[in-house]
């Protein structure tokens, strides 16, 4: 499942994803309002974790925006604030949960789990995604091949649900990068090719596409 965290307060926002994907997670983040609406507002979201105090908007504001666009994303509501009349505005615009700073990672990582449990079954985009004969359950996070099982690590899982939401088109390596780990990854880029080759390794060797100097694509062949 895919994650957004629109949070200013960088070292925090790094450390939840870094966190959050260790739970297997794919996690986004970023520092601003308008830009948390506009990435939540792209719809490929199953969960977003929204502070309230934002530069460029507050988190009211993009939460409200949200849901006045028809979107049910789930939405986990930080803030350094406390008291009832904070919490009730936050939920009057829409959010599904509430939690104060400082808080427990356990209990965000609960809450997390709780509220994407609570989703209603066919809320956004199929879990299951069908390639030819890849079949890919992002909600079990299961994939099979044919009628092969294949057993992914949380990493090499994240790297082929980036493909396969984008099935037959090239999906850059800073673009996996991002995704998969985070914008702020300063490590080597070339991670992406130990995962890919992995992936064909376990999965077809040409099932995964190598686009010089573009990218990645996933094939449908047999």
């Amino acid at each position: 499942m895919r994650l957004l965290i629109v949070e200013d307060e960088k070292r925090l926002a790094l450390s939840l994803a870094k966190g959050l994907t260790a739970e297997g997670y794919a996690v986004d983040v970023v520092h601003d309002g308008r830009e948390g609406l506009h990435r939540a507002g792209e719809g490929v979201y199953d969960l977003v974790i929204l502070d309230i105090m934002l530069p460029g908007l507050n988190g009211y504001r993009v939460c409200a925006a949200l849901r006045a666009a028809g979107h049910d994303v789930p939405i986990l509501m930080l803030t350094a604030k406390d008291g009832e009349y904070d919490e009730a505005e936050g939920l009057d615009t829409g959010a599904d949960d509430y939690l104060t700073k400082p808080f427990s990672y356990v209990v965000l990582v609960a809450r997390v789990k709780a509220l994407l449990r609570r989703r209603p079954q066919g809320a956004g985009a199929s879990p299951v995604h069908v390639h030819g004969d890849l079949r890919v359950d992002t909600a079990a996070r299961r994939v099979f091949l044919g009628e092969r099982e294949a057993t992914l690590t949380a990493k090499e899982f994240a790297v082929l649900e980036q493909l396969v939401l984008r099935a037959g088109q090239v999906v850059s390596k800073a673009e996996i990068l991002e995704h998969v780990w985070d914008f702020a990854y300063d490590g080597d880029p070339n991670i992406v090719e130990v995962y890919v080759s992995a992936l064909r390794r376990k999965l077809r060797p040409g099932l995964i596409r190598t686009v010089r100097g573009a990218g990645y694509r996933l094939e449908s062949g047999r």
